[in-house]
């Protein structure tokens, strides 16, 4: 009989698995899943990483914080196989008046544990990102307002720009390889990988007995954990919880950048400010006219981005703007696409980016795809026991899964293994989501998004 059974392998599955077995020796660890490991949502990830979250607490950043540290570990015990960088990101604005909320949002960012506030022009000199390395980088974040500073620094943002803030302990790595080497090392300490799909959840007087698949299979076990993805509202309902999150659309591009537009050694750049797309006149009396495409004329919001993706020779670039963000009760796969989400992305980055819109008059062939953010209320992981007693959830991991999965995971296991609890695990009990918490979270403002 399998001590603990972990429904899904996706990243928060994997790294589940890998902590418990790599890191805490368990046996008798079975990891369930209908599909190939890493293959759902994990493998469309942005796989970026930042530990710049806002209130009204702190327990996002000391999270992420403890996430990031241990991501580093693997990272150093995989031989560097992850290819993390600290390129950090870099949110832009072209409105004066955005500067002093960026002021108040680092001072509690900085409050919180994420790093100190560094103003440019000042005191100290603004440190440029070494592109490959993250061991000397710099955390907290660096707010420049001089506009030689910026020029200098980031020549290909638009002129428009009047300030930067580069957010530090913040970039990207491979998140292929980062699932793949977590997996080999869970199935070398002996997690077992088993295919199939749960339907029923055998429970007596109040406690799991054993998990049910689709072709019959019965899986006695003394502790079952839900990490199913975009599944979580399912799956967690053969149990009887009803949690309270759904399944937000999102898509990224990817298209060559043959003309060179962002360089290799760029940051994530965020355009911070809403937006209206640029047509010409022509192109803007057309829209006006057709009641179907008048929308593509109104006002945008914020937070389109773009990163370079891969190394050496790679010209790639992947662009994601959530303009659009419908919500399901459950997944739609294959995942819905947009025929205009790779011009509409392009656009708005054009506004940041002047060097990519030449490629307006031509547009590269993107190469689109897509996934679900996995959203509770207050967009943050749910973590830890169910009614059921020996019944586990580790989902809602939104956006942020790769960045989060070894905090999350560090957390379970604490809880399954009875280990000392973190200070911030109650921000992410399942039972938090009561009345008054949800009226907290709904006047929690700036939410920090991508």
């Amino acid at each position: 009989m399998p001590e603990i059974t972990i429904i899904g392998a996706g990243i928060a599955g994997v790294a589940l698995a890998y902590h418990l077995a790599v890191r805490h020796g368990v046996r008798d660890l079975l990891l369930v899943d209908k599909g190939a490991p890493l293959s759902l949502t994990s493998d469309k990830s942005t796989e970026a990483y930042r530990n710049w979250w806002p209130g009204p607490d702190d327990a996002m950043i000391r999270l992420m914080n403890r996430s990031l540290d241990l991501l580093e570990e693997v990272d150093q015990a995989s031989g560097g196989r992850l290819g993390l960088n600290r390129r950090g990101y870099l949110f832009a604005t072209a409105d004066p008046q955005r500067v002093e909320a960026w002021i108040r949002a680092g001072e509690a960012a900085a409050q919180g544990g994420a790093g100190p506030l560094r103003v440019h022009p000042g005191p100290e000199p603004y440190v440029p990102a070494d592109p490959a390395g993250w061991r000397a980088a710099p955390t907290g974040a660096d707010l420049i307002t001089d506009p030689r500073l910026i020029a200098r620094h980031f020549p290909y943002l638009t002129p428009k720009t009047v300030a930067v803030l580069h957010v530090r302990r913040a970039g990207w790595l491979s998140a292929q390889q980062y699932g793949q080497w977590m997996l080999e090392q869970a199935r070398r300490a002996g997690v077992r990988l088993l295919q199939g799909e749960l339907v029923a959840v055998e429970v007596t007087r109040g406690r799991v007995q054993a998990a049910r698949l689709a072709d019959g299979t019965r899986l006695p076990t003394a502790h079952l954990v839900l990490a199913p993805g975009p599944y979580l509202k399912a799956t967690a309902a053969l149990l009887g919880a009803d949690l309270p999150v759904v399944c937000e659309h999102h898509l990224k591009v990817a298209f060559a950048d043959t003309l060179g537009a962002v360089p290799r050694e760029a940051p994530l750049l965020i355009w911070a400010d809403p937006q209206r797309l640029p047509w010409r006149a022509e192109e803007r009396a057309a829209l006006a006219q057709d009641p179907a495409d008048a929308w593509l004329l109104d006002e945008f919001p914020p937070g389109v981005h773009l990163r370079p993706e891969g190394g050496g020779g790679s010209q790639i670039v992947l662009g994601l703007w959530e303009y659009d963000t419908p919500r399901f009760a459950q997944p739609r796969f294959p995942v819905p696409g947009d025929p205009l989400y790779p011009e509409i992305v392009l656009r708005g980055l054009s506004t940041m980016l002047p060097g990519l819109r030449p490629y307006l008059e031509r547009l590269p062939r993107p190469m689109v795809d897509g996934g679900y953010y996995v959203k509770a209320p207050d967009n943050r992981p749910i973590v830890g026991p169910l009614p059921v007693q020996g019944a586990w959830v580790l989902g809602a991991l939104s956006g942020f899964g790769i960045m989060a999965s070894q905090g999350v995971a560090d957390l379970l296991a604490a809880y399954l293994l009875a280990h000392p609890l973190p200070p911030y695990a109650a921000a992410f009990a399942p039972d938090r989501f009561t009345p008054a918490y949800l009226e907290r979270w709904a006047q929690a403002g700036d939410a920090w998004e991508l």
